[in-house]
């Protein structure tokens, strides 16, 4: 880092070259948070006093910020502040990151909003939250109920609901599109696109012979459709086109421009192109969105070139996880931070992996402590779940990593290099010094106050 300061003095590289480099420095540098947490305990103790044994209240101790277990996060883009966060028990919470009770020794987030289970809102757990694309004012939520709600950020009152007669996966809104469209992945087959400005689903895109698992659109391209389905297929979708589909990701295809041959024959059928061996659950795209990244039940991650469809051919290892139906999304950061050596995020089961994109290179494991079985307290009780990450979310406009974690906590990570390790240090040597100084003082207090009241006990006669 002394190199950078010093070329960027001489005037030998220029500002970027210096924020690239740290850029690079504090991605490498996260780790847990442990004393920043998230509680909405007292939202619950009320519920929990009426019929808690000495396990539960013990439980109830404990800090969650969904007690069934946090299924989804979601950041605002614009200012990196607001958190939302979808609970297995059907709850929502919004979390102010700029504001928390510290102390000396924990940094405490508490929600300042909470939708709970009732006869407007959702009904079972929570698949998947966004933000409205164009202000944070408004969000979206899906859930296994079947339902699609749009709510206010402010008021926290549902603004409108679809009925979509399916489990709902997953839902996305264009980044950058004006047509309003929400694509819904569903257990139907079919894609269902809900336009917000009328109210009404606008039409379905058949093509998956089996449940649509995930689902992003292009931040290039506001009619450019990505699916990911059980048959193990990633289809590339124009919303403008009659036809629709304009191919599919094909495992076995490392040139790309579909795949043809010389002879300009495909060789390889259409109904035979797979993206993954079994149910592709995961589909993200780089905010450039020059890449595709797919997860699948093969335990397989794939990237793929969005010019031409081609396979990357970058391999993971052997380290991956992938067994839940739900949606499994890894985390792709801004491109800025570290260009051209993009890095992904992957949540393994109970650690998240920080790969190379292309390269395939694994970077760091960050791990927290924890049971391999965790203890949930849903409506029915509690009850022994598998713990493992659920969901990632990055915030805009800071290098800081955020967790779902099925234990129904959740997790922040943080840049701490050596030279914060080091100042740490010196501040708890610091603390230490003056603690046993206040010591020395306070028992050279207390012998002397001693000897005061045995001098003052003794009987004085006079003769």
């Amino acid at each position: 880092m002394n190199s950078y300061l010093l070329n960027r003095s001489l005037g030998a590289s220029g500002p970027q070259a210096f924020q690239q480099a740290e850029s690079v420095r504090l991605l490498h540098a996260l780790q847990l948070a442990p004393n920043v947490q998230y509680d909405s305990s007292n939202e619950n103790k009320e519920d929990v006093k009426s019929h808690a044994s000495e396990a539960e209240e013990e439980a109830e101790s404990r800090v969650w910020a969904h007690p069934a277990g946090v299924n989804c996060l979601e950041i605002d883009r614009f200012e990196g502040r607001y958190l939302i966060s979808g609970g297995a028990d059907a709850s929502i919470h919004l979390w102010d990151l700029e504001a928390a009770e510290n102390t000396t020794r924990s940094c405490i987030h508490r929600p300042f909003g909470t939708v709970r289970k009732s006869s407007s809102s959702h009904k079972f757990g929570i698949t998947r939250l966004s933000f409205y694309p164009f202000d944070s004012f408004a969000f979206l939520s899906s859930s296994y109920d079947h339902f699609l709600k749009i709510y206010s950020t402010e008021t926290l009152e549902v603004s409108a609901s679809f009925d979509l007669n399916s489990v709902v996966y997953s839902h996305a809104l264009s980044p950058v599109a004006d047509h309003l469209l929400v694509a819904c992945a569903t257990q139907h087959p079919a894609v269902r696109l809900v336009d917000l400005r009328s109210g009404a689903s606008a039409h379905s895109i058949a093509g998956h012979s089996g449940a649509v698992l995930s689902l992003a659109w292009s931040p290039q391209d506001a009619n450019i459709l990505a699916t990911a389905g059980s048959d193990g297929t990633v289809r590339l979708w124009d919303i403008r086109r009659s036809a629709g589909c304009l191919g599919l990701l094909d495992l076995e295809d490392s040139i790309g421009s579909t795949g043809d041959t010389s002879t300009g024959r495909s060789w390889r059928p259409m109904d035979r192109r797979k993206a993954h061996v079994g149910a592709c659950n995961g589909v993200a795209w780089t905010d450039d969105g020059d890449y595709l990244t797919t997860t699948g039940h093969d335990e397989r991650i794939r990237v793929w070139s969005a010019a031409t469809g081609a396979n990357a051919l970058s391999h993971f290892g052997p380290t991956i996880k992938n067994a839940n139906l739900s949606t499994l999304l890894p985390l792709l950061p801004p491109s800025h931070l570290a260009p051209g050596k993009q890095v992904m995020f992957y949540p393994n089961e109970k650690e998240i992996l920080m790969f190379d994109l292309l390269e395939g290179t694994l970077h760091k494991r960050l791990k927290a402590a924890g049971v391999a079985v965790a203890q949930a307290r849903g409506s029915m009780g509690q009850r022994n779940i598998r713990n493992r990450v659920a969901s990632l979310a990055w915030r805009s406009g800071h290098i800081e990593l955020y967790s779902a974690h099925s234990d129904g906590v959740i997790r922040t990570w943080m840049p701490r290099t050596k030279d914060d390790a080091e100042y740490e240090a010196e501040e708890l040597e610091e603390a230490a010094g003056v603690m046993d100084e206040d010591e020395s003082r306070k028992r050279k207090r207390e012998a002397l106050d001693e000897v005061y009241r045995d001098l003052t006990r003794q009987k004085i006669t006079f003769s």
